[in-house]
């Protein structure tokens, strides 16, 4: 029994000796199963899988988590004065220690840092206390997670927020936003919230050169029109069509900037109060256009210029104004002398004390006189000289309703230049006191 021995042994050693080298190796070196998988991948695995989003990660529940935020303001998308909302665009970013998700590198071919989905780990719920409405941002699904377990969430943000807009000082304004970030649900003993840096004021400036253009130059540009139409002369009536035009000008131009001009329960921007002093001012340019025209206007019947009106507009007014003396000698009323004149034609045929035809018969002639005119043409003389007297009483009569006519434009053009001065200082005043207050809030 002793030969079939060695044939055994032949028999189990062959196949051993005639098996590939590499075979022989991978079988006598063993391997463990996840060697063979991408680190990544092995990494993700090990701090998912047990994983519960829904717990406030930390391992000591009397540990708050310690969230640190940051907010870089990007671009200020619309600013809504009527519904106190402002729109902005911003860079939050804020990072916390997540104690479990940490791992050691060496462990995972030196990974320090990996990017997991934000739905997958949890998340502090930090909201904006100002926040009104949802606004247009991108979904960033990822968050950075480094190996000492720092969660790092960077995201933009569109956001609509109430912001209390003091417009008093439009176009010139300044307004301050702030945006308050608390946990919505969390206390301070759960989670504390502090800055990534010192905290910055959200200060906004407004832009005025486009409003200005737009909005205040061409209103400064009708009320100097305006100025200029004061010297127009009084007696014409193009001062009032003209004054009448430019108002409704200035009333078309408020309708086309009504848009522009913010609008707000609150409070009223001081340019709106500019535009209704100046269509104020137009009012009563306006107003005192017509005064002056009324009283340098022409009537057959009109009155002469009283005695004090005289004195204190032609005298007083006058030498206060640096015009001089605007005073004239005061003729004789004409109806003195149509009376005068009337007893001169009843007369005859000049002023005299001889009478008619008659006394003319009865009038010593001399010797060589000659023979008294026939009575039919005394009678034509007569008819003639009553037509020139009665277009002496008419020139006289005309000459007398010119002169108070004239004494008439005179007061009107001495109170035209005064109001003419009070208005020019009231605008001069106003616009001085708008200038220097837009100044200051410009530069301050």
């Amino acid at each position: 029994m002793l030969p079939w021995v060695p044939r055994a042994l032949l028999g189990l050693l062959l196949p051993t000796l005639l098996a590939p080298r590499g075979e022989a190796k991978h079988r006598g070196d063993p391997q463990p199963p996840n060697a063979s998988r991408p680190a990544l991948l092995r990494l993700s695995d090990h701090l998912l899988a047990n994983y519960k989003k829904g717990v406030r990660p930390v391992r000591d529940w009397r540990t708050p988590t310690t969230v640190s935020i940051d907010v870089i303001l990007y671009a200020i998308l619309s600013v809504d004065e009527k519904n106190q909302v402002l729109t902005t665009y911003i860079w939050y970013r804020q990072y916390w220690t997540d104690e479990f998700l940490q791992w050691d590198p060496e462990d995972f071919d030196n990974i320090t840092k990996l990017s997991i989905p934000t739905d997958s780990i949890w998340v502090p719920d930090i909201l904006i206390n100002e926040f009104v409405d949802v606004g247009k941002s991108p979904n960033i699904p990822y968050v950075y997670v480094r190996h000492h377990g720092e969660v790092q969430n960077y995201k933009p943000l569109q956001v609509m927020t109430a912001c209390s807009l003091d417009i008093y000082n439009f176009p010139f304004d300044v307004q301050n936003c702030s945006l308050t970030f608390t946990s919505w649900l969390h206390n301070i003993q759960d989670i504390n919230i502090s800055l990534w840096r010192l905290p910055e004021k959200v200060v906004i400036r407004r832009r005025p050169l486009f409003y200005a253009v737009s909005l205040l130059l061409p209103s400064i540009f009708l009320m100097v029109v305006d100025i200029v139409g004061f010297y127009l002369p009084p007696d014409s009536g193009e001062r009032v069509s003209f004054k009448i035009t430019l108002l409704l000008g200035y009333s078309v131009f408020l309708i086309i900037v009504s848009d522009t001009l913010p609008a707000t329960a609150i409070g009223t921007p001081l340019i709106g109060v500019y535009f209704v002093v100046c269509m104020a001012l137009l009012v009563i340019s306006l107003a005192e256009t017509i005064l002056i025209v009324r009283l340098v206007h022409k009537q057959d019947l009109q009155q002469p210029v009283p005695a004090w009106l005289r004195h204190l507009v032609l005298e007083r007014v006058a030498l206060l104004l640096c015009l001089g003396e605007q005073s004239t000698p005061r003729r004789p009323p004409a109806t003195a002398q149509a009376a005068k004149t009337d007893d001169c034609s009843d007369m005859g045929n000049h002023c005299s004390h001889l009478g008619g035809p008659r006394d003319l018969e009865k009038t010593p002639r001399g010797r060589g006189s000659p023979p008294p005119p026939p009575r039919e043409a005394s009678l034509a003389v007569r008819g003639l000289l009553q037509e020139l007297t009665s277009i002496r009483h008419f020139l006289e009569r005309r000459e007398g309703s010119r002169e108070v006519a004239r004494d008439w434009l005179r007061v009107g053009s001495v109170l035209d230049r005064l109001l003419f001065r009070i208005y020019l200082l009231a605008v001069l005043a106003y616009s001085i006191t708008l200038v220097t207050l837009w100044s200051i809030w410009q530069y301050s």
